[in-house]
């Protein structure tokens, strides 16, 4: 496409957005030497460091992004939610989001949307222009449509994920060229349909971002042995993010967004060992290491990330708690979760938050009781095996924190801070000059 290919069309103003999944806005601003195409981009329009959500897990978060609604209307709290009524739980894929999502609306109203690699959309609709699912897919062919896009990522080599299991190893350096292939997979699809210019809103996710800071950014914060390698990758990301930028039309506004910040992990806090010892969660005999092993007599338990829920009678299959006693347990663990210190002093949990607090929406029936925010340094894990200890550590040393993601807007004048991920829905339709209700969603138009 040449430059007097890319000019303004007539149907109105277009928005191609780009996620970088768990990049945080501080790491941007530390390193701009690094970052020179998103610092170029930031000074010439809008940028800000934004709030997550509640719990800020990827799982969750990319429905809210993409809807402008919270847990309570998208019905998504996590990568793992309970069935009501049962100890069954389930992973909650795309048909599991409540809410419309933003190429759903402009569809609607006779657009056409190219989406790429967002998490929590898999399996594939139809209705738009083209989709390929991200995280949580099962292959690039049953991830993507219509059939052209398919047959053209297959031949590519296209990939939806990194080996996260390759993070695990000692040595790196497998995981990092691994995580480098993928980026690079991405890159070159996203480059391939941005160019066809026949789209209204592009709307493309980098996954591989958050596996790299899940694995390494304790080396970025320390200094350590990967923390050249970690700059390198976040410097070919930008590199990359700058040739899409070129690329755009003059009817293009580009917005770029991660859906959570990130901190070093020191310390795994496993929520329901701590609720066993003392004596909140009991477990039945031959135990399968599942939600389904709590029994009679447990008070509480949990599910990542820090998610807490009370043993109520006639809403869990073993409840023990009365109604008439629910706000009291809930208000006592509560207090004992502010309570809980690390190994080495010094409080494990920033905040509690109570669900009527955080969620509102027609899907609040499974909302945790409880959701608990660390301290930077700690993960508030939620397994049902057994453990030596309370805390302990593993192969990650980095984790989501509900502050510090990144908006960049490529308009100038607007106001960025103090905004959340409810934003941004909004904000594309906005940029778009689609007129919508603003009621419909959680967050406003930065408009």
């Amino acid at each position: 496409m040449g430059l007097f290919d890319r000019l303004r069309r007539e149907d109105g103003p277009r928005v191609a957005f780009i996620g970088i999944d768990g990049v945080p806005h501080s790491l941007v601003v530390e390193n701009p030497d690094v970052f020179q195409n998103l610092t170029a981009i930031s000074r010439q329009g809008s940028s800000g460091s934004i709030r997550s959500i509640v719990p800020p897990e990827s799982s969750a978060c990319w429905p809210s992004i993409t809807t402008g609604k919270n847990p309570g209307s998208t019905g998504v709290y996590g990568f793992q939610e309970r069935k009501i009524g049962s100890h069954e739980t389930y992973i909650p894929m795309g048909e599991d989001v409540k809410s419309k999502r933003v190429w759903e609306l402009i569809a609607e109203m006779g657009k056409k949307a190219t989406v790429m690699n967002v998490p929590v959309t898999y399996p594939p609709r139809g209705g738009v222009q083209r989709m390929v699912s991200g995280f949580l897919s099962t292959s690039v062919e049953s991830a993507a449509k219509p059939q052209e896009v398919k047959e053209y990522l297959m031949s590519m080599g296209y990939r939806i994920d990194v080996d996260s299991r390759l993070g695990h190893e000692e040595d790196k350096t497998a995981f990092l060229q691994d995580a480098l292939f993928t980026l690079e997979k991405r890159f070159e699809a996203f480059e391939y349909f941005i160019e066809k210019d026949d789209w209204d809103l592009f709307f493309g996710v980098f996954m591989t971002t958050d596996r790299v800071n899940h694995f390494l950014y304790g080396d970025y914060k320390q200094g350590g042995e990967y923390f050249e390698e970690f700059l390198g990758f976040y410097r070919i990301l930008d590199e990359y993010i700058g040739k899409l930028k070129e690329m755009l039309a003059e009817d293009v506004t580009m917005m770029i967004a991660s859906d959570h910040g990130f901190t070093e992990l020191i310390y795994e806090f496993h929520a329901n060992e701590w609720l066993q010892r003392l004596g909140w969660v009991k477990y039945r005999e031959n135990r399968k290491n599942n939600l389904e092993d709590v029994s009679l007599g447990s008070k509480a338990y949990s599910l990542i990330p820090g998610r807490f829920y009370i043993n109520l009678k006639g809403r869990e299959p073993n409840g023990e708690i009365k109604l008439e006693d629910y706000e009291n347990v809930r208000e006592e663990l509560k207090e004992m979760l502010l309570e809980v210190e690390g190994p080495e002093g010094g409080k494990v949990i920033k905040s509690v938050e109570k669900s009527e607090e955080v969620f509102t929406g027609d899907h609040v029936g499974i909302a945790p009781d409880l959701v608990a925010l660390p301290n930077d340094g700690f993960d508030l894990k939620a397994g049902f095996g057994e453990r030596e200890d309370v805390f302990g550590k593993g192969p990650r040393n980095g984790m989501h924190t509900f502050e510090n993601a990144l908006l960049i807007i490529d308009r100038p004048g607007m106001v960025i801070e103090g905004s959340n991920l409810y934003n941004i829905a909004p904000t594309i339709l906005g940029l778009m000059g689609i007129e919508h209700d603003p009621a419909v969603f959680d967050g406003e138009s930065l408009i």
